[in-house]
C-alpha cells in the first residue's frame, strides 16, 4: 500500500527531482511533489513524497527526518492529509469543529453543512 509523507521545512530551491532522488535510497517512490505558491510560483516550504511500502516509508522516516537536506533541517512524518475533495476541508463539510459560529461542531463547518437560519 501506498504510504504518504509530509516533508516541511525546504528550502525554496529543492525540486521535485532532488526530493524523489534523496527519497528513492530508501525504496520506491511513488510521487514527490513540492508545494508551490499559486501566484508566485514560489515554492512554500514542504511538500509530500510517497513510497510503495509502509516499510519503505518507515525506513525514509527514520534515516531522513532532522536531517540536513540541501542546507536546512527537514522534518519528515506521515502525512495526516486523508485526501479527496470530502476528505477534510471545511468546505465540504468536514474538520474545524467549533471554529464557525454557523457550522457546528466535529465536521459540521462548512458551505454544504450551513446551518445559518434562511433569509427572509
Amino acid at each position: 500500500m501506498v504510504k504518504k509523507l509530509h516533508v516541511g521545512n525546504l528550502g525554496y530551491s529543492v525540486t521535485e527531482e532532488a526530493l524523489r532522488a534523496a527519497f528513492s535510497e530508501y525504496g520506491t517512490v511513488e510521487s514527490a511533489v513540492v508545494v508551490k505558491d499559486r501566484v508566485s510560483g514560489r515554492s512554500k516550504g514542504f511538500g509530500f513524497v510517497e513510497m510503495s511500502t509502509d516499510a519503505e516509508a518507515a525506513e525514509a522516516i527514520e534515516k531522513l527526518n532532522k536531517v540536513d537536506f540541501k542546507g536546512r533541517t527537514i522534518f519528515v512524518s506521515e502525512s495526516r492529509y486523508n485526501g479527496g475533495p470530502n476528505g477534510g476541508g471545511d468546505r465540504d463539510g468536514g474538520g474545524r469543529s467549533g471554529h464557525s459560529p454557523y457550522g457546528g461542531g466535529g465536521g459540521g463547518g462548512g458551505y454544504k453543512n450551513d446551518r445559518r437560519p434562511p433569509r427572509g
